[in-house]
């Protein structure tokens, strides 16, 4: 009993340190460098110190550098989920393992989810699985159109989650938003144009910003955070879902042109598609919606992306509002979704190596992370996937992921508990089988 006690701490300290970056090439790949073009054959890429240093065709491997051959499997970035709750959320409806958002704090905006992140999350290992090596995570609303800072995470099987804590500000605008105000798009607009107001205010003269605790419209915590947001170093994410709120957002950005806007959603963006791109304003949307689920999404359709993408938005896929806490992994069922659509008449999809870069390099450089992140360019965080086939293509699997450089496992507990039940063993069921 000692010895596995002794077994399961050991166990214990190794997962919870992270591994070391190793130097690693693989080669003889199928690669696909993830910026927008497609796969090539006889490819090569190479990480040391767990950043990319080389990918493409003719790299040579330098000497002593572990290699593998890939055998001509798909080799490709890590899936960059756009938009998640991984990490913060294990049962919805268990308010002690739900830190998505806190309804009776005085503070939105200043909310920041890193601490909130748990590596140990079961979602975390069933994404990490199927090839998600990165993943936005943001906080819900509560009580305000803010929601808080989000956080980037990497889905490694260690306990240091947090790539980038305090990434970006969430808000809520359209339905969501005007609930939270109070009742209306133009309360939510006032809200929003005052709390950035009042920011700049508070970063002008702290001393002098009147901080009145639970009766205040913006608490200094909260204003102090929304400082990045109206300075423009701090992305501004806003779920909007409805064209003419777009354009309202698009009119505020022509006021305050240092804010970093990115919509999520974006349900209608296609009808506003030219005044998102001139206004060059990213978007990280919803892939698939085709009905009108609520009242802001009446323009709803599968060709979204792709109009967007054709009249020059830069455009990405997550998942908001779609089962976020746990299946980032649906991006790539999105992406091969919007390639099937090319075929048909009518409709607009994304040719394949827009359709990856869509779940990849696109939502990194939304937040303006794409000189770290989503592709295979070199300088980017070493975060690659072998595949077993096209990775777009819904029976694929991950054979080898690699997060900064470091193997990882690909085991889980959906994984464990197939094995457990495909050769049951009298011996390892549960009392409750016993016969």
């Amino acid at each position: 009993m000692r010895n596995l006690l002794i077994s399961a701490a050991a166990a214990a300290i190794a997962l919870a340190a992270p591994a070391a970056a190793q130097d690693v090439a693989i080669v003889n790949a199928k690669l696909v460098i993830g910026d927008g073009s497609g796969p090539v054959e006889g490819g090569t890429v190479v990480i040391r110190n767990g950043r990319v240093t080389a990918a493409g065709t003719g790299v040579s491997v330098p000497a002593g550098v572990r290699t593998i051959d890939a055998g001509g499997k798909w080799v490709s970035p890590g899936i960059f989920a756009g938009f998640t709750r991984l990490g913060i959320v294990e049962v919805d409806a268990v308010e002690g393992t739900n830190d998505s958002s806190a309804r009776n704090s005085p503070f939105n905006a200043a909310i920041d989810v890193a601490p909130a992140v748990n590596p140990r999350s079961s979602p975390i290992a069933i994404n990490r699985t199927d090839g998600v090596t990165r993943a936005v995570v943001a906080p819900e609303t509560a009580g305000s159109i803010f929601a808080g800072q989000g956080a980037i995470i990497d889905l490694g099987a260690d306990m240091d989650a947090v790539s980038k804590a305090q990434a970006f500000q969430f808000m809520e605008y359209g339905e969501a938003g005007a609930g939270a105000a109070g009742g209306s798009r133009p309360a939510a607009y006032a809200m929003l144009r005052n709390a950035l107001f009042e920011a700049r205010e508070y970063a002008r003269n702290p001393g002098r910003f009147l901080d009145r605790g639970k009766e205040a419209m913006l608490t200094r915590l909260d204003a102090a955070a929304l400082v990045p947001v109206a300075e423009g170093r701090m992305p501004l994410l806003v779920h909007v879902e409805r064209a003419s709120d777009m354009l309202v957002l698009l009119k505020l950005k022509r006021e305050m042109p240092s804010l970093k806007l990115v919509f999520v959603g974006a349900t209608e963006g296609w009808t506003v598609a030219k005044q998102i791109a001139d206004a060059g304003v990213p978007v990280i949307a919803t892939a698939l919606n085709d009905l009108p689920g609520t009242f802001e999404q009446l323009a709803a359709t599968q060709s979204n992306i792709g109009r967007m993408k054709a009249a020059g938005v830069d455009v990405g896929v997550g998942t908001i509002n779609q089962d976020d806490a746990r299946q980032a992994r649906w991006a790539r069922q999105y992406a091969g979704n919007l390639v099937a659509l090319t075929r048909v008449p009518g409709a607009s999809g994304l040719d394949w190596g827009a359709a990856f870069a869509a779940i990849s390099s696109k939502p990194a450089e939304a937040l303006g992370l794409g000189g770290d992140y989503g592709s295979l360019r070199p300088g980017r965080h070493g975060d690659v996937v072998i595949w077993d086939g096209d990775p777009l293509e819904l029976a694929t699997a991950p054979v080898t992921v690699l997060i900064d450089g470091v193997e990882q496992p690909l085991e889980n507990r959906q994984t464990r508990l197939r094995q457990r039940y495909l050769d049951p063993k009298e011996d390892g069921l549960p009392k409750a089988y016993e016969r």
